[in-house]
């Protein structure tokens, strides 16, 4: 909620939140600023409209507009059910005039039903957008030596961020600390964790502290970086929505980012203790389906994006996507020499001919993006994204019109970071045009 909020405010929209991170005396001010209007849009938790006395404070205002975000987990049919969303049903009751929107990511045709019916909006139109997310490409890789094969993944993204999802929190510990052992700046997140230390790496993962969160499924929904470059599945995600949803957690800026599923049979058998100790017949052959569609996708010889799309009940007829292991011969991964232990020097980036000073210049401004969240106390990407830094890179903008035509800056962001950046890019263009007199 508090990434959402922020990237809002830094466009100049009046957000506000209210969750458990909050006290009681902030909690009060946030709903006298509703109140008061300079408050627009605010979040909450389903969980929230058990708390005595908040349905009557919403039912004081004049709302515009209810928006169910991760509308997926008000169905059982879903992949990640949570019981407080039932307590949204009776929203149309209770607000019979307020138009409502719900919005979720992975809904396949049974669970879009479902949503319509447990939110009671029989009536409401339905509007799906394809699922396809071409700058994404897929690929299977044996777990054999996962360590060697997580190591040479990463080391092709230096200074990138990554997340890897494993199957247990100890799992999660046990690669974080030999990731750390060959210099990887790496945390852990699952639910065994205190809610101060997961806070905290959280944070540190969204401000670029470290490049690489080590994590279950607790880790992130809600989740908007837009800057990861690879997602790694160290085991056997339980269900392809699951699998899709975590993928979907890399490139969310539109540029190439790398999905990639370490598989092993082996991995099966520990789903199956689970499913098993499910007493319900219904629910635990639910499981096993979606268990068999995730063996399915790692055995298959074939398109791994038409697999998926199909899944969510959408078309592909490309005979080949040219982003999947099934359609393009992937070169072989390149096993990098491990690195020494307990060596943590930070690897420069490399470029070659003439991207070097194009790659020193979105450095600079990368440099310039972290001094400015650090002052601000919000992500990098709030102020603005990799796209948007490439893109300066490439077009030069030195005057405010330029700067406005660039991806991602708005008036807003013009007055508060353009003249800061523009300055670099100023002072880039004359260090480079020195340079190029002295070569003549």
């Amino acid at each position: 909620m508090k990434d959402q909020v922020d990237a809002l405010c830094a466009n100049g929209i009046a957000a506000g939140l209210i969750n458990s991170t909050l006290s009681q005396g902030e909690i009060t001010d946030v709903m006298e600023q509703v109140r008061e209007g300079s408050v627009k849009i605010l979040y909450i938790a389903p969980e929230r409209f058990a708390v005595p006395g908040f349905e009557s404070f919403l039912r004081a205002l004049n709302i515009g507009l209810i928006a169910v975000d991760e509308a997926h987990c008000i169905s059982e049919w879903g992949h990640d059910f949570r019981p407080d969303y039932r307590n949204l049903r009776s929203l149309r009751s209770k607000f019979p005039r307020v138009p409502i929107i719900a919005l979720t990511a992975t809904a396949t045709e049974k669970v879009r039903e479902d949503i319509v019916k447990q939110l009671n909006i029989e009536a409401a139109k339905v509007f799906i957008s394809s699922f396809n997310r071409p700058n994404l490409s897929y690929e299977v890789l044996p777990k054999k030596d996962s360590i060697k094969t997580v190591i040479s993944l990463l080391s092709s993204y230096k200074d990138e961020s990554s997340i890897i999802y494993c199957f247990s929190r100890n799992d999660t510990e046990k690669l974080v600390t030999e990731l750390k052992k060959y210099g990887f700046k790496a945390a852990a997140y699952h639910a065994g964790l205190n809610p101060k230390t997961r806070k905290e790496n959280q944070e540190k993962f969204i401000r670029d502290e470290i490049d690489i969160m080590v994590a279950t499924i607790a880790f992130g929904m809600g989740i908007d970086k837009p800057d990861v470059r690879l997602v790694i599945h160290h085991g056997l995600p339980k269900s392809i929505e699951g699998y899709y949803q975590e993928t979907g957690r890399a490139g969310r800026d539109g540029l190439p980012a790398r999905c990639v599923l370490l598989f092993s049979r082996a991995d099966k058998f520990k789903h199956d203790y689970f499913i098993r100790a499910i007493t319900d017949k219904i629910e635990r052959e639910k499981a096993e389906q979606k268990l068999e569609s995730v063996l399915a996708y790692g055995t298959l010889f074939g398109c791994r994006r038409r697999f998926l799309l199909r899944y969510f009940d959408e078309g592909y007829d490309k005979k080949n996507c040219g982003n999947c292991d099934g359609c393009v011969k992937q070169a072989p991964l390149e096993m990098h020499a491990m690195p020494r232990k307990v060596v943590k020097q930070k690897v420069a980036r490399t470029a070659v001919s003439g991207n070097a000073h194009g790659n020193a210049l979105f450095e600079a401004l990368r440099a310039i993006r972290t001094q400015e969240a650090q002052r601000l106390s919000v992500p990098p990407y709030i102020i603005f994204g990799d796209k948007t830094l490439k893109e300066m890179v490439a077009h030069l903008p030195q005057t405010s019109a330029e700067f406005l035509e660039i991806n991602g800056v708005g008036d807003q962001k013009l007055a508060k970071f353009g003249e800061l950046f523009m300055g670099a890019i100023r002072r880039y263009e004359e260090v480079n045009n020195k340079a190029s007199e002295r070569d003549c």
